[in-house]
């Protein structure tokens, strides 16, 4: 499937980023402080410490490469996301202690830290994730106040502007890899939507009185889920996708079928009322689309279970279907068909009200009344549109 191929896609890359995390955490880690600590014990800066300071290292020596078969655990798992977080905190928590408890109230210059924390705060970009890096720069930059504060020791200040300095480094880097990956991921999007109207197009060719009639209910519905709230801009994007794709099931019914001007009969609606299986089966391994299946699958369900295909009521129908089942209807009663003229916006209202608690998810109706002045906007120029 190709939503989970994506899905193990982006877990391998996240697992190779930490990776290399924890071996340049490792490397830098533990050299630096073989050097400051063993290599270099005898200077003037660095003896008056020396003594006080072990106990805490080894400490933190013992921690940190605990946290090793962890690590490999959330590794091997498929759960790597967090392992940067945990280290970081560790580290960072671990050092505030440690400073703080060496050098308050103690009259001597502060020397601390690792340049373990610079790779960090340099590393950040390239796990694309603007709140790891708030949380390593704001960390490290808490670090030296909260330590500044309570030694008051303003030699701290000269670390501080050094870790700044790399943060703007930093994020400048990371506002260029997403700025390059939200350009690549806009272009795919556009051809998507360009593939996915040309699927419509295909379909309204079967069936010239339903010109126009994906993309209305598209518009329509994309503005009442804006109104519920309980959508991101990406999320309504991909709905947006999956609500022009809501009829694609059509394909396959005969066109005589779709164009017939009289009644159906019960085989022939039988037929109609499994577009929506059709639909939802051809689009499945669509990763955009499948996570909104149900808009497809469960557009011409009811509150009250008597819709299809499979009869659910109330909540069992998913939410965004419920949506893009009160805009289709309404669309459907505002188009001309082969069997009937097109009926006014203020019948089909009127009839979207009566069917509150029937049909329609009560809460959306009431939703539906507040934005109900966009849809007519849409109404009209949608179909001003298909006029000219």
């Amino acid at each position: 499937m190709m939503k989970q191929s994506l899905h193990l896609s982006l877990i391998q890359e996240e697992k190779r980023a930490t990776i290399w995390f924890l071996w340049l955490f490792y490397i830098v880690f533990f050299v630096y402080d073989i050097f400051y600590n063993f290599l270099l014990p005898n200077t003037p800066w660095n003896a008056p410490m020396m003594i006080i300071t072990k106990p805490f290292d080894y400490v933190l020596y013992i921690i940190m490469i605990a946290l090793l078969p962890f690590s490999f655990y959330l590794i091997k798992t498929n759960n790597p996301k967090s392992i940067k977080y945990i280290y970081f905190i560790c580290y960072i928590v671990l050092n505030i202690a440690r400073d703080i408890w060496v050098y308050e109230g103690k009259d001597v210059p502060y020397s601390s830290g690792n340049l373990v924390e610079i790779v960090m705060v340099l590393f950040c970009p390239i796990f694309v994730n603007k709140t790891y890096f708030y949380l390593v720069s704001g960390g490290v930059l808490l670090k030296y106040i909260i330590i500044g504060s309570v030694i008051r020791d303003s030699i701290v200040i000269l670390p501080l502007l050094i870790v700044i300095i790399l943060s703007i480094i930093s994020y400048i880097i990371l506002h260029r890899f997403m700025s390059y990956l939200e350009a690549v991921k806009q272009e795919y999007d556009n051809r998507l939507e360009g593939i996915v109207k040309a699927i419509i197009q295909t379909l309204e060719m079967k069936d010239p009185y339903t010109r126009g009639h994906s993309e209305r209910v598209a518009e329509y519905a994309l503005s009442l889920a804006k109104a519920t709230g309980s959508l991101n801009k990406e999320e309504l994007r991909y709905y947006y996708f999956a609500c022009l794709l809501h009829d694609v099931g059509k394909i396959r019914i005969p066109d005589a079928i779709l164009t017939k001007p009289g009644k159906l009969t019960k085989e022939e609606f039988d037929l109609i009322k499994q577009h929506p299986v059709i639909g939802a089966k051809a689009v499945e391994d669509v990763v955009e689309i499948s996570n909104n299946l149900g808009v497809i699958l469960h557009h011409h369900e009811r509150w009250d279970g008597k819709g299809y295909p499979n009869g659910l009521k109330e909540k069992e129908i998913p939410f965004l279907a419920r949506i893009t089942s009160i805009a289709d209807a309404f669309d459907a009663m505002t188009s001309s068909r082969a069997y009937r003229d097109a009926l006014t916006n203020e019948v089909a209202y009127n009839r979207i009200l009566e069917g509150k608690g029937t049909q329609f998810d009560p809460e959306l109706v009431d939703i539906f009344i507040q934005v109900y002045p966009t849809w007519e906007e849409i109404h009209y120029k949608q179909h001003h549109e298909q006029t000219k």
